[in-house]
């Protein structure tokens, strides 16, 4: 499907499933709806609906002042409005969860009135501009200035696809290293890579200055009544297992789950346990909607 946001950025959308219910997976930085296709395939007996954030995946690039968590909430707000039924779960890995936590901060109301149930998924609701990757800082500070040197080149190739096909591949090693823990699954890696590829140029510069930003703890008290999980990787190095407790220690109804040996790609590392989870979020709010009743 296509989705015209309000600001008339068009939005990839994809559904699958069916049920009383909507479940909404939002993906990370750099990465599109591709990055959920393993837990979609295994969901059952709800509606999923994910899609491409502007400025990743088959969506449309955002306007330089519109490339924004604040945005990305908004953009999902109306979503929830117009295509989304009866309760909805929002499941958001990395900057999926971000945008969650900005969505309460923008729209508490929406929040209360239409989300059942939430699971952050390798997120964080703050300290990104301290990001060292795991590695000490002194090791840690050439491969950021390397990065902002990347920056510079990359915003210079405007709206031009990122990287070729054949270049991904050579991004695969590095992929490797910041998103993936211990053996990591065939294909896994690729499939990464190929999402970095096709994310817009200008989107990835723009929203990675926003990760180093964000700083949203406050907005998880309106989550507060709301069913939750936290899912983690103790070889995470983008969002730290440090950050997954935080999160949770900001959720009473909150549980934390960690993956030993598993890094910043659950959806990928871990689909049947994150598949789960998902489904024992939903079954079990329907139990308390029930039991309310």
């Amino acid at each position: 499907m296509t989705f015209h946001t309000s600001d008339g950025v068009r939005l990839n959308v994809v559904e699958s499933g069916s049920g009383p219910d909507t479940l909404v997976l939002l993906h990370g930085w750099v990465m599109d709806h591709r990055s959920w296709d393993h837990v979609a395939a295994e969901t059952r007996g709800v509606r999923v609906l994910r899609y491409d954030a502007r400025g990743h995946g088959a969506s449309g690039a955002a306007p330089k002042s519109a490339a924004t968590i604040d945005r990305l909430a908004d953009d999902l707000a109306e979503l929830i409005t117009h295509r989304a039924h009866g309760r909805v779960f929002l499941a958001g890995h990395s900057l999926g969860g971000m945008t969650m936590m900005a969505l309460a901060d923008r729209h508490p109301k929406l929040v209360a009135e239409r989300v059942a149930g939430v699971a952050f998924v390798n997120s964080a609701s703050g300290g990104l501009a301290e990001l060292t990757f795991g590695l000490p800082r002194w090791v840690a500070a050439p491969i950021l200035f390397i990065e902002m040197l990347a920056n510079l080149l990359i915003v210079r190739l405007r709206g031009r696809r990122l990287l070729s096909p054949r270049l991904c591949g050579v991004t695969k090693p590095v992929v490797r290293f910041l998103a993936f823990g211990r053996k990591p699954g065939k294909g896994h890696v690729a499939a990464a890579a190929s999402q970095l590829g096709a994310c817009s140029p200008s989107g990835m510069v723009a929203f990675r200055e926003e990760l180093k930003s964000h700083e949203r703890a406050h907005a998880l008290r309106v989550f507060s009544d709301v069913p939750a999980i936290v899912l983690a990787g103790d070889r995470d190095r983008l969002c730290t297992l440090a950050q997954a407790q935080a999160i949770t220690d900001a959720l009473p109804k909150a549980d934390l789950v960690v993956y030993p040996g598993a890094g910043h790609m659950l959806p990928y590392e871990r689909t049947e346990e994150v598949v789960s989870h998902l489904s024992r979020l939903v079954a079990h709010t329907g139990l308390l909607t029930k039991a309310t009743a």
